[in-house]
């Protein structure tokens, strides 16, 4: 059995694995301040049923795993899971997103176990700016780890900036300097309405090109296509390249090829429809892996076409910590 496609004859090969719903930064955009109510150790997939999600669904078609959280960090002996999921026949892409403040003192062992490259969340270059958006005075931490997963050979290594007006996107020139002056491959996401997000406000791609003129014309660039949706520029003389990630003024639903699989097991066919199917009960109850693949199928089939942001119509059951972005 291969090769897994959506109604809308999209092809679904990569899954987003959430290993926690836990983290070490309280980004105001993804935790309110009321905080969440967090799971117990025995309501999340024990790294042994994340990996046997994975094997059913490989055979189906699913090429790329990339695990996130929460801060996917913090859940302790991770280097374990990525030497399972490493080992696993067909995997093709094996990634990690983290907000970097640890990843100093694990990005060798991660390479060394199979990790092939991370995403770092950093959502400004200013010491205070980042402590009010994330509650932590860490950004030093931030940037040794970006240096860390470069020097041993996490590549590429992308930043991932949420921009939001008034809070950071007078920072944009700022990140993109970086393309030019450090090799960065930086990527710019527009803010998702989801959770306590909704009372900010997101700053069109297009805009961001637009403020991004200053430093000259934007190149198209293909290099670092890959299983996500981001679009990607190169300024003149620039090593790194700049990345647009626009889920909300030019939605690339029409593209979607992924599932996410949440901490406690819930298999998610959109990150904005609060729709989803449970795996953790047949894991626990002893599900075959014919099974798992049907349940798999199953939430497949119920992709929607697109998001409904623009009806304002989002996921509300859960925020982006919950769900694991």
């Amino acid at each position: 059995m291969t090769g897994l496609s959506d109604f809308f004859q999209r092809p679904i090969d990569y899954l987003r694995v959430s290993v926690t719903d836990r983290c070490n930064l309280r980004c105001r955009y993804c935790v309110p301040e009321s905080g969440i109510e967090l799971l117990s150790h025995a309501d999340i997939l024990s790294y042994e049923e994340i990996v046997r999600v994975v094997e059913a669904a490989v055979p189906l078609g699913i090429t790329a795993v990339r695990l996130t959280g929460g801060e996917p960090l913090v859940r302790a002996n991770l280097v374990h899971l990525v030497r399972l999921l490493a080992a696993v026949p067909a995997i093709e892409d094996l990634s990690l997103t983290t907000n970097g403040v640890v990843l100093a003192e694990h990005a060798r062992a991660l390479r060394d176990a199979g990790l092939r490259r991370v995403n770092v969340s950093l959502d400004s270059l200013r010491p205070e700016r980042f402590r009010q958006i994330t509650g932590v005075d860490a950004l030093a931490d931030v940037l040794r780890g970006i240096n860390a997963a470069r020097a041993c050979g996490l590549s590429p290594v992308k930043t991932n900036t949420v921009v939001m007006r008034g809070v950071n996107d007078d920072e944009v020139v700022d990140f993109a300097r970086r393309t030019v002056t450090d090799g960065w491959h930086v990527r710019f996401i527009e803010l998702m309405p989801v959770g306590c997000a909704t009372h900010l406000q997101f700053v069109p791609a297009s805009e961001m090109r637009e403020r991004l003129s200053e430093l000259g014309p934007l190149e198209d660039t293909e290099q670092l296509r890959g299983s996500g949706p981001a679009r990607y520029f190169r300024l003149p003389g620039a090593e790194g390249t700049i990345g647009f990630i626009s889920p909300v003024s030019e939605h690339f639903c029409f593209g979607c090829n992924r599932l996410r699989l949440t901490a406690d097991g819930r298999l998610r066919p959109c990150l904005l429809s609060d729709d989803d199917i449970d795996l953790r009960a047949q894991l626990r109850r002893g599900a075959t892996n014919r099974e798992l693949q049907d349940l798999i199928v199953r939430a497949v089939e119920a992709k929607p076409e697109r998001h409904r942001l623009h009806e304002g119509i989002s996921a509300r059951g859960r925020g982006m910590a919950q769900i694991g972005g």
